[in-house]
């Protein structure tokens, strides 16, 4: 469980669409299916609206993983994934108690850390959740300030701000606060650093060769788990100490099937560059995603993130080649695909062939698609998002998605 709720303290409006006597035209049709995908989704506030920010957060940092085997996850990052190796901390550097690799693709950087010993925090988190995300780490102007508006208003310290001065590299601020689970909020200020990621961190060589074909941009989303009946209450966490604002939620009555049910809010912070849904199982006659990620995780906890792309059929194609592996959905999703979403830039067969999804809301469409777990607990994996307009995360989508879920769970006897 995350901490209790005492350490803690403390819409947009759709146009309506014109009823016509005749028949609508498909741009038409597809409009109104759009705003429907948007109602039933709850759509509930505009990020963009004036609002005081307390806590401007320039975006997000890096996402740190705790690991088993770092130097296997960088590898994995490296030859799959296409990520480059920037940065190395660990007893080489002076580091006693663990290992460090940062690892970079365009404005996404993910950090691979492992313990060298069985005692200490590290070796028990992973221990007990299996390689998982430890922190979720926000670049900000001010570290001290960030941690200070956030503790008054009821977080949990996890680091209080400190200064680390790197000599001619200059001097980086940091700190953190709690959430969910273990996972932490670090507040990153670089303004005055020039190193290669945190004081305590040396340089790597570039790799001789790193796959190519890939186009991951940035981080998304981050979706977090909770469990039964704790969802509002870190909806209520992050409006009260983050200053977000509540985008959109789902009911069980959206995201269902014959077997299983979520319920799902998205808060994000007053620019609209964070946003992060929050899960909850729902009741069902089978075992939820969410649940088979609680059991296996034994805590709430990042579920997936999302990584933006501007090239999802060449990306998922390299991906796939390199070995990465995705779900599947059945001939029938595709089949009437076309009639639901329209244009959306790519043929049916394309995403079909590849397993790509698309939605489509009033705003415009998006195209995705979801890795298998990608590690051997059934807990966390990635989305491949491609955005069009869209400012959504697949309505339309979640029974297809939640289908062929089901389809993975019933093969590790966990339906």
């Amino acid at each position: 469980m995350g901490p209790a709720a005492s350490d803690f303290g403390a819409g947009r409006t759709m146009e309506a669409v014109t009823a016509r006597h005749e028949e609508p035209t498909m741009s038409e049709a597809l409009k109104r299916r759009g705003a429907a995908n948007q109602a039933a989704a709850h759509v509930d506030a505009d990020p963009s609206s004036p609002a005081q920010d307390f806590l401007p957060l320039r975006g997000i940092d890096h996402v740190e993983f705790w690991v088993g085997n770092a130097r296997q996850a960088s590898d994995h990052y490296r030859a799959l994934w296409g990520f480059t190796p920037v940065a190395y901390a660990g007893l080489e550097t002076g580091v006693r108690d663990r290992a460090s690799y940062v690892m970079v693709q365009n404005d996404i950087r993910f950090v691979f850390t492992a313990p060298l010993s069985p005692e200490g925090e590290i070796a028990e988190h992973v221990h007990r959740h299996g390689d998982g995300v430890h922190d979720i780490a926000f670049a900000v102007d001010d570290a001290a300030s960030a941690w200070r508006e956030t503790t008054t208003r009821g977080a949990r310290s996890a680091r209080e701000p400190v200064e680390l001065d790197a000599g001619k590299d200059g001097v980086l601020c940091t700190s953190a606060v709690h959430t969910y689970g273990d996972v932490i909020h670090s507040f990153v200020d670089r303004r005055r650093y020039r190193g290669a990621f945190l004081p305590g961190y040396r340089a790597l060589r570039a790799p001789a060769s790193v796959p190519g074909g890939l186009s991951l941009l940035e981080v998304d989303h981050c979706v977090g788990n909770v469990p039964p009946g704790e969802m509002n209450r870190y909806v209520d966490y992050y409006r009260d100490v983050f200053g977000f604002t509540q985008l959109v939620h789902y009911d069980d009555s959206v995201i269902h099937t014959e077997y299983s049910a979520l319920m799902s809010k998205v808060m994000t912070n007053c620019s609209g560059r964070i946003k992060f849904p929050i899960n909850e199982p729902a009741p069902g006659k089978g075992k939820s995603q969410i649940q088979e990620f609680l059991d296996y995780y034994l805590d709430a906890g990042t579920q997936h993130i999302a990584l933006r792309t501007e090239d999802i059929v060449g990306t998922v194609r390299q991906l796939r080649e390199n070995g990465v592996q995705f779900l599947r959905l059945p001939h029938e999703y595709h089949a009437t695909l076309g009639e639901r979403v329209g244009d959306v830039g790519v043929p049916i067969a394309t995403l079909e062939e590849l397993g790509i999804e698309a939605d489509r809301d009033e705003e415009g469409y998006l195209l995705q698609i979801f890795t298998r777990p990608v590690q051997d607990r059934p807990t966390f994996f990635f989305e491949i998002i491609e955005r069009h307009g869209s400012r959504g995360f697949g309505v339309g989508n979640f029974k297809a998605l939640f289908e062929a879920i089901e389809r993975e769970q019933a093969k590790r006897g966990n339906l």
